[in-house]
């Protein structure tokens, strides 16, 4: 199974892409990440946020293929401990799933149209952090899923 993890704008802070970088070097023994960064929009101080969300849709959508298994990590998704979010990847990954896409929005959430094309929404936390530290968390547990999967000791309960 290949995931590819999608957001909207680039990782800036030094620390969050070296901890970023570490998690995806830990993942390459367990999967295929592929990491997509959509650039942010420009001059958007004359759009509405529902304008801003359509315009990041065209460029969401266009990353995604049909067969893709598309989960938006939005807050209103559901919450998984790490354990149970560990049980889901092993269920994809043995339902034939071929590719799962995450995908992080931006400032304001997903367009209508994002949401329609989904297959699953995820929260990873009620609380808000901001969206690059949202990526750093996700691979984090990403790779904590995977080391679940396999029996090793990284995950303690």
């Amino acid at each position: 199974m290949k995931i590819t993890f999608l957001t909207v704008g680039k990782t800036e802070d030094a620390y969050l892409k070296e901890g970023i970088e570490k998690y995806v070097k830990r993942l390459k023994h367990y999967t295929k990440l592929i990491i997509v960064e959509i650039d942010e929009l420009k001059n958007t101080k004359a759009l509405t946020p529902d304008q801003q969300k359509a315009k990041e849709a065209e460029l969401i959508l266009k990353k995604i293929f049909p067969l893709d298994h598309v989960i938006l990590l939005d807050e209103n998704g559901m919450e998984l401990s790490s354990q149970q979010f560990a049980a889901y990847i092993n269920k994809k990954a043995l339902g034939s799933v071929a590719n799962v896409v995450f995908i992080v929005g931006g400032p304001y959430g997903f367009d209508p149209s994002v949401c329609e094309r989904a297959n699953d929404k995820l929260s990873l936390s009620a609380m808000t952090f901001s969206h690059q530290m949202v990526r750093l968390f996700f691979v984090e547990q990403l790779y904590r899923a995977f080391t679940i999967i396999k029996g090793e000791p990284y995950h303690h309960q």
